[in-house]
């Protein structure tokens, strides 16, 4: 075949179109199932550290001593989940509308772990936060984003001193969901406000927003004592 003739380029692009497809449908098949596997461990440390457990050497050994159960929360009720474990709490909610709510025991005491989730300013931005066995006062929190701007909005995620402001907040004020991020420097004294980041202001209505509208959907469990 004539190495300089057109069918010989056509072909040849062809065929090196059909290798590199194989190739990269091989690979995926071959790692699929690890990538599924350290996504998983992923969002059992992000649970992990709203309920405090911030250094583990087997976060799944871990999860599954303080994690006492999965539940899902509908109609005022609360049922065993007992599909497979789920790493993303929106698409579930959008797809399924199941609300799920972790179950779990830190020291004797009962905690409740809420997914989190919502849209920062450009991306998305989730998290857990974890309430007393009151249904109303945090014990810990975490929050984690897409692609927040580094060192301003970003730092919901690294920046350790706002996470750790949610702890001891209540999150009702009666029989409605108070809490809230507001301006840096405006929260102190009040139970339900948490001072948002300074220069992250849209991250921080981004957090403010995400929390009133994921936990106003467990209101008749949090306000059912």
């Amino acid at each position: 075949m004539n190495t300089n003739s057109n069918s010989y380029t056509i072909i040849y692009a062809a065929v090196m179109v059909v290798i590199v497809a194989f190739l990269l449908s091989f690979v995926h098949s071959a790692f699929s199932s690890r990538q599924d596997a350290n996504v998983e461990l992923d969002t059992k440390k992000q649970i992990l550290y709203a309920l405090n457990v911030r250094e583990s050497a087997d976060a799944a050994a871990d999860f599954d001593k303080y994690v006492k159960g999965d539940k899902l929360f509908k109609n005022g009720q609360l049922t065993d989940y007992t599909g497979k474990f789920v790493t993303s709490f929106e698409n579930d909610f959008k797809k399924n509308g199941q609300l799920h709510i972790f179950e779990a025991e830190i020291d004797g005491q009962k905690k409740y772990v809420f997914p989190v989730f919502g849209a920062g300013l450009w991306g998305a931005i989730w998290g857990y936060v974890t309430l007393n066995d009151d249904k109303d006062t945090v014990y810990g929190a975490y929050f984690s984003h897409a692609s927040e701007t580094p060192g301003l909005g970003a730092e919901i995620q690294s920046y350790t001193a706002f996470q750790q402001q949610f702890e001891g907040k209540k999150v009702l004020d009666g029989a409605e969901v108070a809490l809230e991020v507001v301006k840096s420097g405006q929260a102190k004294g009040h139970a339900n406000k948490v001072d948002g980041i300074t220069g992250g202001t849209m991250t921080s209505n981004g957090v403010d927003a995400m929390l009133k509208d994921c936990l106003n959907n467990y209101k008749a469990f949090l306000t059912n004592k």
